[in-house]
């Protein structure tokens, strides 16, 4: 059992789960707490214990490791919650950065809330948030949609159900699908939308490019080095043309009645109380239900 000064025990008898942020590429990355959890935990619940293995053995970490991926949270997540339960501290650690951010991990996670078992997180690197930071687009409202679909259908729906939602929004994609991504994002959210690449975060080839959505493509589609390696996407929010813009008092009441009523009931409405446009006003509500 855990006992330091600032992690404590769990005076129930009953072990502690934590959530342990690893580096997403710089080993320097990993706090001393993290280090420090991981060695003095029983068990670490890994997405693939081969890799990480390889980390833990950088990090002079021994501590026994479990597998937890995708096809076998389900039927594993009980068998740990019960050694918790029995008094074994266990740390969850996904193959990179911060676990059940598009990893394994939430069924362990949501049962253990259930049996009143103490979840500990252990912040850390994420490769969602250090995209963020360093994008240059707005961060004080973002989405996070994991990863794009994998087929050309799918993917063109994904993106255009996504064109008129405002906030900046951020994706993962994978290096052998990064232009075809790129493709639908042009055709769907329009090329001069603001895009940036992330790309092998913390890493020794680490790019960061900020630029329109067809210049990024046609930068990516002529240097093969930036088709490989993590991705991450942050791409601008819908920002509505000049004319389209609605006074705060008037967006309010439309927000208010599209709550309640239809779409054509809450324009009409609208126009009644402010006196403003029926067309500015209805073309304001589509871009609002397309942003749901």
């Amino acid at each position: 059992m855990i006992t330091t000064h600032h992690d404590g025990a769990n005076n129930s008898g009953a072990g502690q789960l934590y959530i342990v942020a690893t580096p997403i590429g710089n080993l320097q990355d990993i706090s001393p707490r993290a280090v420090e959890i991981l060695k003095k935990v029983d068990r670490i619940a890994a997405e693939d214990t081969r890799h990480s293995g390889h980390l833990l053995r950088q990090l002079d970490i021994n501590t026994h490791c479990i597998a937890l991926h995708e096809h076998n949270e389900r039927q594993f997540s009980e068998k740990i919650i019960q050694q918790i339960k029995e008094g074994s501290d266990i740390a969850l650690i996904s193959d990179a950065g911060t676990p059940l951010v598009s990893d394994p991990g939430y069924f362990l996670v949501k049962l253990a809330h259930q049996e009143k078992i103490r979840v500990r997180p252990i912040p850390g690197p994420s490769a969602l948030i250090a995209a963020l930071s360093a994008a240059g687009l707005a961060t004080d409202r973002f989405c996070f949609e994991g990863f794009v679909p994998s087929k050309g259908g799918p993917r063109k729906g994904f993106y255009a159900k996504r064109k008129k939602e405002a906030r900046t929004m951020v994706f993962y994609e994978t290096p052998h699908r990064i232009v075809e991504s790129l493709n639908d994002l042009c055709s769907e959210l329009g090329e001069q939308r603001t895009v940036v690449l992330a790309r092998e975060l913390t890493k020794t080839f680490e790019s960061i490019k900020n630029d329109s959505a067809k210049a990024l493509r046609d930068w990516v589609k002529e240097d093969s080095n930036q088709q490989k390696g993590e991705i991450v996407l942050v791409v601008q929010g819908f920002k509505a043309p000049e004319g389209e813009t609605l006074a705060e008092q008037t967006e309010h009441t439309l927000r208010v009645l599209l709550k309640e009523l239809s779409l054509k009931q809450a324009v009409k409405l609208t126009v009644d109380i402010s006196g403003e446009k029926k067309k500015k006003i209805y073309n304001f509500a589509l871009a609002l239900k397309d942003s749901e």
